[in-house]
């Protein structure tokens, strides 16, 4: 008996568990922690799909725990940033580090 989580899910719960965040931050779609956050998101992602690959999970599988891996730690972050670090959550980093795992699970797979 397995037990499988849909990455919607899990996105949806994080937003509804930091739709209470302390303050929102007021940052623009583009600068240098924008490809920060892409670039490092496709790297874990990669990455974790990889760990998945030689766990012998199938692709799918393998995605999705890269995925997750990926944007567990851009939930993470952002949560940080809320309460911690006084800049604020950030959808939009937020939206770079999904495009950046979405963008290294593809070219995992590509590669595969």
């Amino acid at each position: 008996m397995g037990f499988s989580v849909k990455p919607t899910r899990i996105l949806l719960f994080a937003a509804v568990l930091c739709s209470g965040c302390a303050h929102v931050a007021e940052d623009r779609w583009t600068g240098k922690d924008k490809a920060e956050h892409f670039f490092a998101s496709a790297a874990l992602a990669a990455a974790g799909s990889e760990y998945g690959d030689h766990q012998h999970l199938s692709m799918r599988q393998s995605s999705t725990i890269g995925m997750m891996f990926s944007l567990s730690f851009g939930v993470g972050k952002e949560w940080f940033d809320s309460r911690h670090d006084g800049s604020g959550w950030s959808w939009k980093d937020l939206a770079w580090d999904v495009a950046g795992a979405s963008s290294g699970i593809a070219l995992w797979n590509w590669s595969h």
